[in-house]
């Protein structure tokens, strides 16, 4: 199946990459077959949708939609250096930081949400990756969310 078609069933629209707001590259190839995409946020429009901590003013279910919007925004980032996501060999690790309280213990329920947008998209094969979740006491802009990825390449 076509990523795009896939895309569109799920109501997706993939957004531009973003400015880069440090020295860093949003996207990196290494190797002959792998890209690194930078942490992305869980912005729509050029803003957070949410900012705080889960466990405070954020809750589960709210993070999980950042984490769906950060996943998005990795997405994005993808497909712009790459050109075309039915390129997608295999998502290999996710990152994802979750800023939280300190008796805030559902980080991975959180960046479930954004690793679940990968199998929807790529299905299970391809899109299940490595993954691991941090908590953190803040990410920039009091964002809640914070996700990076490795992928390989065809």
């Amino acid at each position: 199946m076509c990523i795009y078609e896939r895309l569109k069933e799920l109501g997706i629209v993939l957004p531009k990459a973003p400015v880069p707001l440090g020295v860093y590259y949003p996207a990196k190839e290494f190797g002959e077959k792998f890209i690194y995409i930078s942490g992305q946020g869980p912005n729509v429009d050029g803003k957070a949708i949410s900012t705080g901590k889960l466990g405070r003013e954020l809750t589960l279910e709210q993070g999980q939609k950042a984490a769906y919007a950060c996943m998005i925004n990795v997405l994005g980032v993808l497909s712009d250096k790459i050109g075309d996501l039915n390129k997608v060999k295999s998502a290999v690790k996710v990152l994802g930081f979750v800023a939280s309280t300190e008796d805030f213990y559902d980080h991975p329920k959180v960046i479930n949400a954004g690793s679940q947008l990968l199998v929807d998209v790529f299905g299970e094969q391809i899109g299940k990756a490595a993954r691991s979740t941090v908590g953190t006491n803040s990410l920039p802009g009091n964002i809640p969310v914070e996700i990076e990825a490795l992928f390989e390449i065809e």
